[in-house]
């Protein structure tokens, strides 16, 4: 891959990335038990650029989907818990899949992020508050977190199986491993 296609394609998932943010903060809130509690799906996005690009690459588009997303609609708030989530569930979603296709698929990669993601916001929210019982939170946004995770991977899965040019990107990123 060229570095002018390579641009192109961290663009193509940032953008999409941001869209599908926006589009989820919109929607209206699904989960009567966990206020707060979200899909994730901005983490299809994620996850095939984890599959398809460098390390270095998937840290960009998920600082330009971050950047993005709180410019066009959110505030420091928001961008504090999303970075924190944001990052913690890279860098778990990195370290699992570092296990190998033949420990854990896609999905548990998700999953890991999805659980991690929430890990991240609770930290925030319990500095933020100065108590440590935010944290009591977390066995519910982790159901949930599975849940949603699950269905990302398997989403995410598809779509890397299924969309003939990914295949050449998830090529490309086996061959420099």
């Amino acid at each position: 891959m060229t570095k002018n296609q390579r641009l192109v394609y961290i663009a193509l998932l940032s953008a999409q990335a941001v869209i599908i943010s926006l589009v989820e903060r919109a929607i209206p809130f699904p989960f009567a038990v966990a206020p707060g509690a979200k899909l994730g799906l901005a983490n299809i996005i994620t996850c095939m650029a984890l599959y398809t690009l460098s390390t270095k690459d998937v840290l960009k588009v998920i600082i330009i989907r971050l950047t993005l997303a709180t410019l066009l609609g959110g505030t420091i708030s928001t961008f504090m818990y999303s970075a924190a989530g944001a990052m913690l569930s890279f860098f778990g979603m990195w370290l699992v899949k570092k296990l190998g296709p033949t420990r854990v698929s896609l999905i548990g990669v998700s999953t890991a992020g999805a659980v991690l993601h929430n890990v991240g916001q609770l930290t925030v929210a319990s500095w933020i508050a100065q108590t440590w019982t935010v944290l009591l939170y977390l066995p519910v946004l982790s159901f949930i977190g599975i849940l949603a995770g699950i269905a990302i991977g398997v989403v995410a899965n598809y779509l890397l199986t299924h969309v003939e040019k990914l295949h050449y990107y998830r090529y490309l990123q086996e061959v420099h491993e």
